[in-house]
């Protein structure tokens, strides 16, 4: 039985990025803040603290069985794991993602490394579907399990809670991409206890600040940003203008940064999950997740100069 609350209160990459990525890691002057880390971000049911900037996988880590591309996106694991990076995102909707990130962290020998966030999604049972992603991943158990766009949202989440219950998965969560899904996804965080969420939110993207960003507050849920680049189309769109003189101010170099400086200074925001198939913008993008970070009134001219260009 579902237990509730109400009842219980960018593919090219450069060879030499490959070669450096499996020797196993990136040398520590290439990365980010060597000796510092990222920001983190504490899980409200746990404390547990992991990096503001993650990893996402779709569409970027989807190379089949290319064996040169495989090594190129284990060079972006590598230096995303140098630069302090822990969550990494996938999906069985992610065509071939997950098997891409079990060759990378056998490649690395990094299972120690990453926090593992995967999803269910089927509208059947969906036991063996997560047991053939844990083999792909080569991973004991992973650390978050989400249900997928809220696909069959009640059988699964009552599989999660007592895969939670028996020490099968860590932390349990729901995730959408689209907006239409806000008010049932709304619905689902009053009434069940969550450890995550997932949803779309950046500059353009606002909706959840609405409501879902502070409902997550509220109930104590951690929130990850899928979709923070649009899918590379607003940073491509920005690519044709200079960032504002003063975002210096932020010590950032590119809008991808701006971006992500907007979205993971958001109080309710625990993690960013931007996909890259670059090492140089792997390690700008966690290159974000470092101060200074907006006061509420920069992050309202953030936002608003981007909606103006």
């Amino acid at each position: 039985m579902l237990i509730s609350d109400r009842s219980i209160s960018r593919r090219s990459l450069i060879l030499k990025a490959s070669t450096l990525a499996l020797s196993p890691f990136l040398c520590p002057q290439i990365a980010m803040g060597a000796g510092s880390g990222p920001l983190t971000r504490l899980i409200p049911s746990s404390s547990e603290a992991i990096p503001a900037v993650g990893l996402g996988s779709w569409i970027t880590f989807n190379v089949g069985r290319d064996i040169e591309l495989l090594n190129e996106c284990t060079a972006v694991m590598a230096a995303f794991f140098e630069a302090g990076g822990r969550m990494i995102d996938s999906s069985p909707m992610y065509g071939s993602s997950q098997t891409t990130i079990g060759y990378g962290l056998q490649k690395l020998k990094a299972h120690d490394k990453v926090f593992s966030a995967e999803k269910v999604w089927t509208s059947g049972e969906g036991d063996s579907q997560m047991e053939q992603s844990r083999q792909y991943w080569t991973v004991p158990k992973f650390d978050l399990m989400q249900v997928h766009n809220l696909l069959s949202w009640e059988s699964h989440l009552e599989t999660l809670q007592k895969m939670k219950a028996n020490g099968r998965v860590r932390y349990i969560g729901i995730t959408t991409s689209h907006g239409r899904q806000h008010s049932l996804f709304e619905q689902v965080m009053k009434e069940y206890p969550l450890d995550f969420v997932q949803l779309t939110y950046n500059p353009i993207n606002t909706d959840a600040e609405e409501r879902l960003l502070p409902l997550a507050k509220e109930r104590g849920i951690a929130v990850i940003v899928n979709r923070p680049f649009q899918q590379g189309y607003l940073t491509e769109r920005l690519r044709r203008y200079a960032l504002p003189a003063w975002s210096s101010e932020l010590r950032v170099t590119s809008w991808s940064q701006f971006i992500l400086k907007f979205i993971i200074s958001h109080p309710a925001v625990t993690c960013a999950i931007p996909a890259t198939t670059r090492v140089d913008h792997v390690l700008e993008n966690m290159a974000s997740a470092s101060l200074p970070l907006p006061d509420t009134e920069m992050r309202s001219r953030m936002k608003q100069y981007i909606r103006n260009l």
